[in-house]
């Protein structure tokens, strides 16, 4: 019974770290590490440079229930049309997780297909999000009827950040050690008219949670196809420069959230210096906390050196122009 055990804990491992750049994960009570060679998060048209400037870290652990971890996280560098990218997201799914599973394979491509997404990022953004929650509800058949929240983050030439969300999944940004939302909580309390608009309903039977008609516990998610008439996929975008005020940046699924606020969270970690330890002590704080969700966060994003990262950048593209 333990070796059967040990297979199944070693099966879910394997399939939330499987095809991004996870350090850990805590599997019921089970840690596994997992560090990825620099191929693994390179990809695109030659070496990403910012990926040498950036410093990220990655926690995930199972929350008591007893489905398989749905929570998924992606971080991955790329180089598109002169412009260098960080990619990072949580996906926190519900009733399975294809359509997490999917969100992590072709969000962001959707999002970079767009053509006007260089001057546009907001507007690109909402319409990808859009089209790619028609291909999940489209592939119900293949997908099943969950969903899934997500929050994503952009980071352009380490010199902004394209955040977008939707759902309860939150990004948080440090300034002069200062907590600032970047993402909207979509609660059925708060958009209770919109889901009533749409012939939905709000009610928190079962149990003391707002649910839209009894049963999701955000107003707005990805999939769904059996609730969607009475939800939205429309995401909450904003555009933050990067300055020298800014820290670093915390996403995370609302397994944390739920017992931390913004600002406890940044003072937990401020101090930490590695970015992978500073990502486990907020999950471990907010298991301490008696959080029983799954949890997931990715923690210190920023841009290590960003003015010399702009220097080297401006003299690449130099380079390029007189060759």
């Amino acid at each position: 019974m333990k070796q059967l055990q040990n297979q199944m804990l070693l099966h879910d491992y394997w399939r939330v770290n499987h095809g991004f750049n996870t350090q850990y994960v805590v599997t019921e009570g089970m840690e596994k590490e997992k560090v990825l060679g620099s191929s693994d998060t390179d990809s695109g048209k030659g070496k990403s440079k910012m990926k040498k400037h950036i410093t990220h870290g990655f926690h995930l652990v199972k929350g008591k229930s007893g489905h398989a971890m749905e929570d998924y996280v992606v971080a991955q560098f790329k180089q598109v049309d002169n412009h260098e990218l960080g990619l990072f997201a949580i996906f926190d799914g519900h009733s399975g997780h294809s359509v997490p599973d999917y969100l992590k394979s072709h969000l962001f491509d959707n999002i970079l297909k767009e053509p006007n997404f260089w001057r546009e990022p907001a507007d690109a953004v909402k319409r990808a999000y859009s089209i790619t929650d028609t291909t999940i509800l489209d592939k119900s058949g293949e997908l099943g009827r969950g969903g899934s929240t997500a929050v994503t983050a952009i980071l352009i030439n380490c010199q902004k950040l394209v955040v977008a969300n939707i759902g309860d999944s939150r990004a948080v940004i440090c300034k002069n050690g200062v907590a600032k939302q970047l993402s909207v909580d979509h609660e059925p309390s708060i958009e209770s008219e919109d889901i009533r608009n749409r012939g939905g309903f709000v009610s928190n039977f079962p149990g003391d949670v707002p649910r839209v008609d009894g049963q999701l516990a955000v107003s707005r998610a990805f999939g769904d196809k059996s609730l969607k008439i009475h939800l939205s996929s429309e995401p909450h975008v904003i555009v933050e420069i990067i300055d020298d005020d800014a820290e670093f940046v915390i996403l995370a699924s609302d397994g944390l959230w739920k017992v931390m606020s913004n600002q406890q969270a940044v003072d937990a970690i401020r101090d930490v210096k590695d970015a992978r330890s500073a990502a486990r002590l907020l999950t471990e704080e907010a298991r301490n906390r008696k959080s029983s969700d799954d949890i997931s966060c990715v923690t210190k994003i920023i841009c290590m050196g960003a003015s010399k990262f702009d220097q080297s950048l401006s003299s690449s593209k130099a380079f390029g122009n007189s060759s």
